[in-house]
């Protein structure tokens, strides 16, 4: 039955428009998302009050939603200062760095450890974790700052983040906007995410060596800190016991999370609280009589770094929660009679106006899932990725979980740290180099994945 489109429609779908300039404009988008939920709520309620009440339930909402992300990348990022504190770090990448014996293979051991230390802690924590200790190492065998930067930030931001396999955190918010099982994102981002990594890598490895055989990338220098000016907080023993016992843990957790099916949440809260049992014992190893105080202040800096983090990101969810199962919560059952959502909807209406096929899908959800980068998030925006993901597929029947995925991995590849330089300070600055070089070197093989993901992405759809 096709469902007659009502101004509640035509909002939702204007306010996208205008969602997508801003980010083009590199303007923020908070102050847009809550007019949009305002006009939403006072078209479908008719009541002031109701609907100035509707934005703070948004809020709630997408809170409530979101919460469990927020507070697994905030207890890790906890974990990860205290491990870099004590120095644990660098024993966990020492057997590593005796591996470093040439440019090539400072690239693809820096750039695989990255991707693995950020499947569990995240890019951010990763690259103090990992740069610090690899960084002088990668420097001696000849690869410059810069290709250690263009590394961390290919092999972290983009392929670990964009796939985000182990937390979770990207395909929830995606999946949610699409209405679709994490499992299912997940399951259909594996082929993009390996096209996207490999492509994008390979490309960056070609153009790293051939400029630095041609002598037009310079050797650097750069002043960071040793490990044996860190405080002496464990002894060497317990630091190589440590550095052992943790990676162990994460295993396990893969192992339980293979046998007893674990997925989206249950993943999550797996990680999150072998997290906390192992942020708790180190802190009470290190700190002794101030343990109990310090696994505290811990975890209100990992909770600081998550709110920052996910702070713009509550509005725009907020928003994009309204265009499905979100509205009813949030609003109440003010959508025309019948309606199975205003994307759903959309998407119906969509299919009978419009000559949608899979390649003009796939074009356009890597185009908008770029946008919605531009802001140097990568997280942000990808309720909107989410949410078009879902519009086109109800148009053309098929490939939701794939445009969904293609999407996610297009915002976070361009937003999450890999070609927005303001995204790129944290591995520019510890590897002493200019983010906007770092973001001009990265553009190239980033442009050339999406290109051949969103082509492989056409035949998967």
């Amino acid at each position: 039955m096709l469902i007659e489109l009502t101004a509640l429609h035509w909002i939702y779908v204007a306010f996208i428009v205008l969602i997508i300039g801003f980010m083009i404009k590199r303007r923020d988008t908070t102050i847009l998302c809550i007019v949009g939920i305002f006009l939403l709520g006072i078209v479908a309620t008719h009541s002031f009050t109701g609907s100035v009440s509707g934005i703070f339930n948004s809020f709630i909402y997408a809170i409530r939603e979101l919460l469990p992300t927020i507070l697994v990348i905030s207890i890790i990022v906890a974990m990860s200062n205290v491990i870099t504190k004590t120095g644990i770090n660098d024993v966990m990448i020492a057997p590593f760095a005796r591996l470093i014996k040439s440019p090539a293979l400072a690239y693809w051991i820096i750039g695989i450890l990255m991707m693995v230390i950020s499947w569990f802690f995240w890019p951010s924590p990763a690259v103090a974790l990992l740069g610090a200790v690899l960084l002088p190492v990668a420097i001696r065998a000849g690869l410059p700052a810069l290709g250690v930067a263009m590394a961390m930030n290919l092999f972290g931001h983009g392929i670990a983040l964009s796939g985000d396999f182990v937390i979770q955190a990207a395909p929830k918010l995606t999946a949610d906007a699409a209405g679709l099982p994490v499992g299912d994102v997940i399951h259909a981002s594996i082929p993009l995410v390996i096209v996207m990594g490999v492509v994008t890598t390979v490309t960056a490895f070609v153009l790293l060596m051939r400029d630095l055989k041609n002598g037009k990338l310079a050797s650097s220098t750069v002043t960071i800190q040793s490990s044996s000016e860190k405080e002496s907080l464990l002894s060497p023993a317990l630091k190589r016991t440590m550095a052992v016992v943790i990676p162990i843990c994460f295993a396990l957790d893969i192992v339980a999370m293979s046998l007893f099916h674990l997925q989206g949440g249950d993943a999550t809260a797996l990680i999150g609280g072998t997290s906390i049992f192992i942020l708790i014992v180190l802190s009470l190893l290190t700190h002794k009589n101030r343990g109990l105080e310090e696994i505290t202040n811990y975890l209100i800096e990992g909770f600081q770094f998550g709110f920052k983090v996910f702070g713009p990101v509550i509005p725009i969810a907020a928003f994009f929660y309204l265009g499905d199962s979100g509205f009813q919560a949030i609003i109440g059952n003010y959508l025309p009679k019948g309606s199975h959502g205003i994307v759903n909807d959309l998407g119906v209406a969509l299919s009978t106006i419009v000559p949608l096929n899979q390649p003009v899908s796939a074009i356009t959800l890597t185009t908008v899932g770029a946008i919605t980068g531009l802001d140097g998030s990568g997280f942000s925006g990808i309720s909107l990725a989410g949410s078009i993901a879902h519009l086109f597929a109800t148009a053309i029947g098929s490939g939701a979980a794939t445009l969904t995925a293609l999407g996610q991995i297009a915002a976070i590849w361009v937003g999450g740290g890999t070609l927005i330089p303001w995204a790129l300070i944290p591995a520019a600055a510890i590897c002493g180099v200019d983010p906007f070089e770092l973001a001009r070197r990265n553009l190239v093989p980033v442009v050339v994945g999406l290109a051949v993901t969103t082509v492989v992405a056409m035949f998967l759809i």
